[in-house]
């Protein structure tokens, strides 16, 4: 037999038995093709493709002006679901970050009843559409549409997947509206880098640029991903696609929609994935797990009990493999609920029960260093601070010693900055100071768009401002 044919007989076997668990259940089994149509025609119309238009700088020729840019109107596509019938869309915080504009697409069903309808899909409806709030860390946003009765997607239990699992993928690759693949999930609880705070399923399901921001559907219809990022050499799918969790995506939806942003649970405590070398020199009792490196004074922790070298067996009764797992685990639980800890310390065993609290915010702390009165950059709506060495201890990644650190963003704000940025020009200009930053911005007129060049988490990056 051949490798294809033995692949297409473990593909077919994968479909049939759960429409067998179903045919036992009392409902009529369905052909493999059936049951993907059942799927596709479900999920579709939940489907939405985000269309934003934003400013980007284009650079002048090399050795022609340095960072002074000028500017184009770009247009960037990409995917969303509708998560509720009065129309919040989850999608992907790259896919609306500098967006100036923003308009959903959504498809119109067919004419029911109509056997004979065209094979062309009608007229999709376009409605414009406003950023609720975004999480840089798990790259998610919401959008909202002003409509009532949507078809809404259901999101399913992301814990329960396990490679080999069969999954469609759903977008607009390349500006392709509404269309599906097919795959299996290749890994779980997959790390980008090592101490990455987010975790993601991997895929080969084919994903290609357009659909970031696209649902993950198993066979039952649930979505257990949100499809984010490729890994590829050539900028399309070679089968190494990534999604956020529906379980994380869960979470980071309901607090974007309450909060509009994303309050995550800790103890007080940081933890590590033990490897074989750390359980021989600190001679744990096994060489996998969790094992406490940090206990901060005076935190929940600390109040419990917990003490470094003790090694976490389980959250809530769950078993800890990593210290990923059990920060992910621990930032999903409510402020305030008490969470049972089983740790172990040499020989013995104990049962510790810690309270939640919410992890601190460097944007909060920032918050805290500054006043309207003085801080206030009103062409930006934000409130900034001067770069010391102090404050650049705070922030991660900065690239130059001088610049305005952003403490704070008005709900309003003309600028799509964020608490911890750092502005480091104006218009290819240095600014060092606030009072830089204002001279520079207070001439210039209503409706003038300005380039600030910013670092944002180490990474540089240009953001153009429509002053008002």
């Amino acid at each position: 037999m051949t490798r294809r044919a033995m692949f297409a007989i473990l593909v077919v076997a994968g479909l049939v038995t759960p429409l067998a668990a179903r045919a036992q259940a009392g409902a009529s089994p369905l052909g493999v093709g059936a049951a993907l149509e059942a799927v596709a025609e479900r999920v579709s119309p939940t489907v939405v493709q985000i269309q934003v238009t934003a400013y980007a700088p284009v650079l002048g020729e090399p050795g022609g002006g340095g960072a002074a840019a000028l500017l184009q109107t770009a247009h960037i596509t990409g995917s969303g679901v509708i998560l509720s019938a009065d129309g919040y869309i989850i999608t992907n915080a790259h896919v609306v970050e500098g967006g100036r504009r923003f308009v959903v697409v959504l498809a119109r069903p067919a004419v029911p009843g109509n056997p004979g309808h065209s094979a062309v899909p009608s007229v999709p409806l376009a409605v414009p559409a406003r950023l609720v709030a975004s999480d840089r860390e798990t790259d998610l946003a919401i959008l909202k549409v002003d409509l009532d009765d949507l078809p809404y997607a259901t999101l399913g239990d992301s814990d329960s997947l396990a490679p080999g699992r069969l999954v469609l993928a759903f977008g607009s690759p390349l500006g392709l509206s509404n269309s599906v693949t097919m795959g299996v999930v290749s890994a779980v609880g997959r790390q980008l880098q090592d101490e990455d705070r987010m975790l993601y399923i991997q895929t080969d399901t084919p994903i290609n640029p357009g659909n970031s921001g696209g649902p993950l559907v198993d066979l039952d219809g649930a979505v257990v991903g949100i499809n984010t990022l490729i890994a590829s050499r050539s900028g399309g799918s070679e089968g190494v696609g990534f999604a956020a969790p529906s379980n994380i995506v869960r979470h980071v939806y309901e607090e974007l929609r309450t909060w509009r942003r994303v309050r995550r649970g800790e103890i007080g405590a940081f933890a590590q994935t033990v490897t074989p070398g750390l359980a021989a020199g600190l001679r744990l009792p096994r060489d996998w797990g969790v094992v406490v490196a940090d206990v901060y004074p005076g935190g929940p922790a600390d109040r419990a009990g917990l003490r470094p070298g003790d090694m976490i067996y389980t959250l809530d009764g769950k078993p800890m493999e990593n210290g990923r797992q059990f920060a992910v685990n621990l930032y999903r639980k409510p402020i305030g609920q008490v969470v049972t800890l089983e740790v172990r310390r040499g020989p013995q065993r104990q049962i510790l029960r810690v309270p939640v609290v919410e992890r601190p915010d460097e944007g909060a702390r920032l918050s805290a260093l500054v006043t309207p009165e003085e801080n206030l950059v009103p062409r930006l709506g934000v409130l900034g601070l001067a770069l010391t060495a102090e404050l650049a201890q705070m922030i991660p990644g900065v690239r130059a010693p001088q610049g305005v650190v952003v403490a704070s963003v008005a709900g309003d704000a003309v600028a799509r900055l964020e608490p911890g940025d750092v502005i480091h020009a104006l218009n290819g200009a240095a600014v060092a100071n606030l009072a830089q930053l204002r001279a520079g911005l207070d001439p210039l007129p209503a409706g003038q768009v300005v380039v600030l060049q910013v670092s944002r988490l180490g990474q540089l990056r240009f953001v153009a401002v429509t002053l008002e």
